[in-house]
């Protein structure tokens, strides 16, 4: 005898109720849930049940086994009824036997709420006055959404992603998931913060997630970014994030965006969405990201790490919100700040700013207390501290934002850049400078004779002369912080200075091209 099953044909609760006869039991408790004529004020016609049989069955085994074992009851057994039932018919049958009355009430109703919350099981109510709709079960109020057109469309495995304990928060409920299912988030980055702002998301029941990232998948990066596997090693991470996702959560619509976020598509790509998540690693994004979110009235949730810091702004602009602009009215310099590669990380730093954006994204969403409203959340993971500090609004901005302009398109650094050799490079009269901290040089030695030292904060302070009849060529890790100093001393009238495209890394790179001189 199963001890969950699914019948097309009417239940009969009193011989249901001898398959569980016990000479050792001395209390026995049974739910019986009958088809009402009514349901939040509409009058009810009769009802329709779907289930996704396989998988229920198993499930509902499950529940009722470890309700056995948790209760110490001496059998029980759930049948729920599949098919057209008419008011006044059996739905559902739950029995426990037991020594006791108090274990057989128990185990019954763990039985009952652990159907109801867990099994992909739809209910689809006839109305009185001609139309339907289907009930989850007070479960998973997106699938809601999937059945209104057929539960055929649904994913494979769709249904047995279960938001049952999320909605059983008071402040959430089914009326509160259906909020989230037709929601639509923009993600720039996915990267550290990336990967734990998607995957709470995903999780939470987003509707739309749209993943932005133009980067790859390298082996440095799998210690903080756990949606990917050495397996996807050199794939584009949006379509390697969407994809991990997507297996997460099937039940869920997930976009990749393999691109680099620009002034070009900024507008395009966050009006994509109902709110953006900055999970970019460089000042460039993150102040774009805050200028066209204010521009197109969506809110934005941003954040940053260093090292074992963080912090977390939220700009609103639709309700008039202070932005990052009223901290910085100026965008910063990427490269004064050592991103993740110069300056290093644990992973679980990115992680905890990654979901307390998630946390923030939900409580706009879902509408909760306590959001970040014209403040900066600081962090400090070595000394577990944080603090909120004020961020008032611009008191010129006041009625519309004035310091946001047109997005300025970026401007290349190919007239900064070169390609080839070190030892080229210097055969050529370059002279080399190598503008990485020390620890850095110590580390990874440049292996080239007669180069200079100079970690970029001296060089971009004055400190170190540049002789105006020499060419100087940077050179850093990857390109970045060298193509930076090249721009600032080109700003600062040093014409004779130029970057090493790709750094070091590409450099070393087996079989690289020289370029032009």
């Amino acid at each position: 005898m199963s001890t969950f099953e699914f019948r097309d044909a009417p239940l009969d609760p009193a011989a249901l109720s001898r398959t569980l006869a016990d000479p050792g039991a001395g209390g026995f408790a049974s739910f019986e849930g009958w088809v009402r004529d009514h349901h939040e004020g509409r009058r009810v016609t009769g009802l329709d049940y779907e289930a996704f049989e396989e998988l229920a069955r198993a499930e509902g085994e499950r529940i009722v086994a470890a309700a056995v074992e948790r209760h110490g009851v001496l059998a029980a057994r759930c049948v729920h009824r599949v098919g057209r039932l008419a008011i006044g018919e059996l739905a559902v049958w739950v029995g426990a036997a037991s020594a006791h009355r108090a274990e057989a009430f128990a185990a019954c109703r763990e039985i009952i709420d652990e159907i109801k919350h867990r099994l992909p099981i739809w209910k689809k109510e006839h109305y009185v006055e001609g139309d339907s709709g289907w009930v989850n079960c007070e479960r998973c109020a997106e699938a809601a959404h999937d059945h209104r057109h057929g539960h055929d469309h649904a994913p494979a495995g769709a249904a047995a992603f279960d938001y049952a304990r999320q909605m059983a928060l008071p402040e959430v409920g089914s009326a509160g998931q259906q909020r989230l299912a037709e929601a639509a988030v923009v993600v720039i980055g996915a990267g550290g913060l990336g990967c734990a702002v998607l995957t709470a998301l995903a999780g939470a029941g987003i509707g739309t997630l749209q993943v932005v990232d133009d980067d790859t998948v390298e082996a440095s990066n799998l210690h903080r970014q756990p949606l990917y596997t050495v397996a996807d090693i050199g794939r584009p991470k949006a379509e390697a994030a969407t994809e991990r996702l997507a297996a997460y959560n099937p039940r869920i619509v997930l976009h990749a965006h393999p691109v680099r976020f620009t002034a070009a598509n900024a507008a395009a790509l966050i009006s994509a969405g109902d709110l953006v998540v900055d999970c970019s690693d460089n000042f460039a994004a993150k102040f774009l990201v805050n200028d066209v979110a204010v521009l197109t009235g969506r809110p934005a949730v941003l954040a940053s790490i260093h090292q074992y810091e963080g912090q977390l702004q939220v700009v609103r602009p639709d309700t008039g919100g202070s932005c990052l602009r009223c901290l910085w009215p100026e965008a910063m310099r990427d490269g004064l700040v050592g991103n993740c590669v110069e300056a290093g990380v644990l992973g679980p730093v990115p992680a905890v700013l990654g979901n307390l954006q998630a946390i923030e994204v939900l409580k706009i969403l879902l509408d909760l207390p306590g959001q970040l409203r014209d403040e900066l959340l600081l962090v400090d993971l070595l000394g577990l501290e944080q603090r909120r500090l004020r961020v008032p609004r611009a008191a010129e901005c006041a009625g519309r934002c004035t310091r946001i302009g047109p997005p300025v398109v970026e401007t290349s650094g190919a007239e900064l850049e070169l390609t080839l050799p070190l030892a080229t490079a210097a055969a050529q009269g370059y002279r080399i400078i190598d503008i990485r901290e020390p620890e850095e040089c110590y580390s990874d030695p440049l292996g080239l004779a007669g180069h200079d030292a100079i970690p970029m904060g001296r060089l971009l302070d004055g400190v170190a002369t540049l002789d105006p009849g020499e060419r100087y060529l940077l050179v850093c890790t990857r390109g970045a912080r060298s193509l930076i100093a090249a721009r600032q001393l080109r700003a600062g009238g040093r014409n004779n200075v130029w970057s090493l495209r790709g750094g070091l890394l590409r450099a070393q790179l087996p079989g690289a091209q020289p370029g032009r001189s």
